[in-house]
């Protein structure tokens, strides 16, 4: 049982790192890509430091599910006008809280099923881009 609980710890941890670094590098040219890489890094540390080389799936697994969850949030945030510093601020604080929340057992595996059905449920919920009246302007 134990061996569950470390590797909750590390997908709940890489769920965080995942997050955070959506935060920062997400609205960027190739933001998508240097998160997801920057997740699968340090996926591998907190892989590392929880139990060594055994939890690193999981930490690797979490980093891209939380990088790639929080990057539509973060685009979608941005695409509706928030700014850049304002939504790193606030996905940083998330990322705290996961950090602590993922060293609850299970909590990790609730993060890492949790994080992409949120943005699913985001990326539906976007509004559909309309021509609207601009086709009658011409």
């Amino acid at each position: 049982m134990y061996e569950a609980y470390e590797i909750g710890v590390a997908l709940g941890m890489g769920v965080a790192a995942g997050v955070l670094l959506a935060g920062i590098l997400a609205p960027r040219r190739f933001g998508f890509v240097a998160t997801v890489l920057g997740a699968v890094v340090i996926g591998v540390v907190a892989g590392v430091l929880v139990h060594g080389w055994l939890d690193i799936p999981g930490g690797v697994i979490g980093g891209v599910l939380g990088a790639a969850s929080a990057s539509v949030v973060v685009r979608g945030a941005i695409r509706r006008g928030a700014t850049m510093g304002a939504t790193a601020f606030m996905l940083a604080g998330a990322a705290i809280v996961l950090a602590m929340l993922s060293l609850i057992p299970l909590v990790g595996y609730v993060a890492a099923i949790g994080a992409p059905i949120f943005a699913i449920r985001k990326k539906r919920s976007e509004p559909e881009r309309y021509a609207g009246l601009r086709t009658l302007a011409k």
